[in-house]
């Protein structure tokens, strides 16, 4: 049996699942491994206990972000404007537009899914 937390899901643009272990160098691994995420989507769970440090943006396509436990704000820049959509029940998600910015606020521990179109992500201090 195998958890999100522990092992991430690479899905192809063949539509094939592959399992990879979360390690200290993920990231730089799934870039090597996969061409650097050229159509490929990630699956994968984290868990919150403060403000995320960074914004993020996915410009090959749109995000979805679910609410596994906890609360959050999800805070989206839209042409400048912060447009933010609260998570507050389980199951409860937001889609992120493709080349959004997006940040989370978290007040709880909290532990969310997202589906991630990899390739070309980037990240900015807040």
């Amino acid at each position: 049996m195998r958890d999100l937390l522990n092992t991430f899901v690479v899905v192809g643009p063949d539509h094939l699942a592959v399992p990879v272990d979360v390690t200290p160098t993920i990231w730089q691994e799934l870039d090597q491994r996969f061409d650097g995420f050229k159509g490929r989507t990630l699956v994968a769970s984290f868990r919150f206990e403060a403000d995320w440090p960074t914004w993020e943006i996915h410009p090959e396509g749109d995000e979805i972000v679910v609410l596994l436990s906890g609360a959050a704000d999800l805070v989206l820049d839209v042409n400048g404007t912060h447009r933010v959509t609260t998570l507050s029940k389980p199951g409860e998600y937001v889609i992120v537009p493709r080349a959004t910015w997006h940040t989370a606020k978290i007040s709880v521990p909290t532990a969310m899914l997202f589906i991630t179109p990899g390739e070309g992500t980037e990240n900015r201090a807040l």
